[in-house]
């Protein structure tokens, strides 16, 4: 088993979330009419709000709302248009929930409303591609920031899906967007990074970075997962939809558990609850956890401060 760091991000409104005692699970809720995995939960605000909250009691420890699908091939989505999806929905989850609620964006200008919504963390699957000006809202609001590998946007990234060591170039790159991060002023303290699971990278790249997770660890940050019915699965599975990969999700998110994952983030969340209460009790056992085996169950009450 690799050794997980632990780790506090500062959230704002003054709360903190933990990392690394136990396995994070966010869940997904897509709020677009073309998601790959699950044809979008809702275009309603209400019935997408409600989806969150059954998501929270479900177990998911963070939730990631995103207004413009990031599948191969999709289509950018205008600033506007991405808010009008998503801000009736952090509106009526005010006070409904407790758990951090994650904004997925690259625009800046999305995220500064999400976080005036309520909003606690910013999920940019671009890495800074945009340039430094995302970076900039998250120093601005105190927020954390999780920066995924990726090369070009969604309808490019195979054409720089080309990789002579991946995990070593994946760190690299991610170690770049990083600095970036810092220069634009946001405290490494609140950087969580993510080796982007199927973006820019076929299967079998996929399957290598997720397989060299340990080597991460050299950015001293915490790592996010998301392997959530994706199409690098059915390199193993054979030929299956999306909503049928759900237990090859659950293979690659043990997997993740051990390797060393912070947070792994998916659609079905209580199934996943489950997985990772077992590889957290299998870490624990292993004697690589400096707690006991009752840290690796998550309670309600210490998910965050």
């Amino acid at each position: 088993m690799t050794p997980r760091t632990r780790y506090t991000l500062a959230l704002p409104g003054g709360r903190t979330l933990a990392l690394g005692m136990r396995t994070l699970v966010m869940g997904i809720v897509n709020v677009t009419p073309d998601s790959f995995a699950d044809g979008s939960v809702t275009m309603d605000p209400g019935l997408a709000a409600a989806w969150a909250v059954a998501l929270e009691e479900a177990g998911a420890d963070l939730l990631d709302i995103g207004g413009e699908s990031t599948r191969p091939g999709a289509q950018q989505v205008p600033a506007q248009e991405e808010m009008r999806r998503i801000l009736p929905v952090l509106d009526r989850l005010a006070g409904q929930v407790r758990a951090p609620v994650s904004i997925d964006t690259y625009k800046p200008e999305v995220a500064r409303a999400a976080l005036d919504r309520g909003a606690a963390m910013i999920n940019d699957v671009s890495g800074l591609a945009a340039g430094p000006a995302l970076a900039r809202v998250a120093a601005g609001a105190g927020a954390p920031v999780l920066l995924m590998h990726n090369r070009g946007i969604s309808r490019e990234m195979y054409r720089h899906a080309s990789y002579r060591n991946v995990a070593s170039e994946v760190t690299a790159e991610l170690r770049n967007v990083v600095d970036r991060a810092v220069a634009a002023g946001v405290p490494r303290e609140q950087i969580v990074v993510d080796p982007g699971l199927g973006f820019a990278k076929r299967a079998d790249a996929t399957l290598a970075a997720l397989a060299d997770l340990p080597l991460l660890r050299s950015l001293d940050r915490p790592i996010l997962i998301g392997p959530s019915r994706k199409s690098f699965l059915t390199a193993a599975l054979g030929d299956r939809r999306p909503t049928e990969r759900e237990w090859g999700t659950a293979a690659a998110v043990a997997a993740a558990v051990c390797l060393g994952a912070h947070i792994v983030r998916v659609h079905r969340v209580a199934a996943h609850v489950d997985v990772v209460r077992v590889a957290d009790a299998i870490r624990a056992a292993a004697g690589r956890e400096p707690d006991s085996a009752e840290s690796a169950v998550p309670q309600m009450t210490d998910r965050w401060g």
